[in-house]
């Protein structure tokens, strides 16, 4: 008897580790998926707040998408649906919003809006091998081999494109660097910047955090005498310190930042034309266009949602929708067997898997011709957009 029980003792641990092996990146082995009459899309985003105005572009530019996709048929003849929670770009939201959002039969994903609620949602999405594209959380880790992607510039792109910029315009030269210490976000785009800035140029740094980030003065002081100043930030603090710096930095420098600028010429409670400097960023779409895919775009956006949230977040994210789409139907039309409404998140990230590592092409709003590296890194063309011209 006790060689018996010492046998069925073994043979279920042994079950039980095959268990876990199995379930590791191969999703959590129940399909909530399996009663979708629609292919379900999740994201997370802040809807309120401070970075609102980011997430509700995401939300509207992938709602745009769906709208469009669902209008022209579908995918043969099956509709999609997007479902957006509000995570209030705060990190610890993400595990409710995630498990709403993959028991609700969530089947690929466009993760998150910003960075720091994306590095908490990609431990999860991982383990449950659900695939995600990211229209805006760039920060290098957010991309995971090889479920997790990103339309967006990762920051140390952003990093390098920005320095590359400066060290053409500005050798031999001093500028200013401003941007908060305690964001992965900025100080992940602050560090390749430095990494890759030229030896000749002479670097004057100023930071913040969230304990020092409603009065700028020593900030401003510090950079008082650079006539370029790159902001690697947001364009709530940035606003700020814009406003404070008016008659203290030089009516002809020149503030440069990166995506996070973007929205900064719409938000409620600032003037951008108050601010004498020239505002430009590094960007992938040019929230001003009046023709191309970019025109038509925003005059749909606008027609829709109106103007107040027009920014690059949208672009990406009405991108990253019709990027999982485009993939889906080369996948369906191969063998239609392949998809199917009623398919479990990991099965549907094994086939995404295979297009986005195989060579697949995107041509959408935000570029042309788009591919992804083995890491999820993104591959587009980077533009210097201007949102307002200086003095």
């Amino acid at each position: 008897m006790k060689t018996f029980l010492r046998i069925a003792c073994l043979l279920c641990a042994m079950l039980l580790c095959v268990g876990a092996l199995a379930s590791c990146g191969g999703g959590s082995g129940t399909n909530y998926a399996a009663n979708n009459t629609e292919y379900y899309i999740g994201l997370s985003g802040p809807l309120t707040g401070g970075a609102a105005v980011y997430g509700m572009a995401a939300k509207n530019g992938a709602q745009l998408a769906v709208d469009e996709i669902n209008a022209a048929g579908g995918l043969n003849g099956v509709m999609f649906k997007l479902v957006t929670v509000d995570d209030k770009h705060d990190a610890s939201n993400i595990p409710t919003n995630y498990a709403t959002l993959y028991e609700g039969g969530m089947q690929v994903s466009l993760g998150t809006v910003t960075s720091a609620p994306a590095l908490e949602f990609k431990t999860y999405a991982k383990d449950d091998n659900v695939f995600f594209i990211t229209p805006s959380a760039s920060n290098d880790d957010v991309p995971e081999y090889e479920n997790g992607y990103q339309m967006c510039f990762a920051d140390g792109n952003q990093g390098k494109v920005a320095a590359d910029y400066v060290n053409d315009a500005y050798k031999g030269q001093t500028i200013g660097v401003f941007y908060k210490s305690d964001e992965a976000y900025s100080k992940g785009i602050f560090d390749q910047f430095s990494a890759n800035l030229d030896s000749s140029i002479t670097m004057v740094t100023a930071s913040f955090n969230d304990a020092t980030a409603t009065d700028f003065s020593t900030q401003i002081d510090t950079l008082k005498d650079c006539t370029f100043i790159f902001m690697p930030i947001y364009y709530t603090p940035a606003s700020l310190f814009m406003t404070q710096a008016v008659g203290i930095i030089a009516d002809n420098a020149i503030y440069y930042g990166c995506d996070g600028l973007d929205g900064i010429d719409s938000m409620e409670g600032f003037d951008v034309n108050s601010v004498p400097q020239e505002i430009s960023m590094l960007s992938h779409f040019n929230s001003k266009a009046t023709d191309g895919a970019a025109g038509e775009f925003i005059k749909k956006y606008v027609e829709k949602f109106g103007a107040d949230t027009l920014n690059q977040f949208g672009a990406s994210a009405y991108d990253c929708v019709y990027a999982i789409f485009a993939a889906m139907k080369e996948a369906y039309e191969a063998d239609n067997s392949s998809v199917y409404v009623t398919m479990s998140a990991s099965d549907l990230c094994k086939v995404l898997e295979k297009k986005f590592q195989g060579g697949f092409k995107f041509t959408g709003i935000t570029g042309t011709d788009i591919t992804w590296d083995a890491h999820g890194y993104v591959n587009k063309t980077a533009i210097k957009y201007v949102v307002k011209a200086g003095k």
